[in-house]
């Protein structure tokens, strides 16, 4: 699993656990709708920081926090 695969699962994650959808994640952190679902379907595999900021203050949650995973800990360097 790649580290695209792990911001994926951290956003659905963190969704499931507030009881909120996609489009409510929209909502709460101005991030528009084709973002997020881009972002989920597969089509943006580089989401920028800047979103991920916007998702964290949406899910009222540090970057720290957001990353601080044993999933994310556990990644290999990607060095190509």
């Amino acid at each position: 699993m790649g580290i695209y695969d792990v911001v994926v699962d951290r956003i659905i994650t963190l969704c499931r656990e507030r009881g909120i959808t996609p489009n409510g994640l929209s909502y709460i952190s101005g991030v528009s709708q084709s973002t997020i679902k881009s972002i989920l379907n597969g089509e943006s595999k580089n989401p920028g920081i800047v979103t991920i900021k916007k998702m964290c203050d949406g899910f009222n949650i540090s970057i720290a926090d957001f990353f601080n995973t044993a999933e994310f800990i556990g990644l290999e360097q990607e060095i190509e």
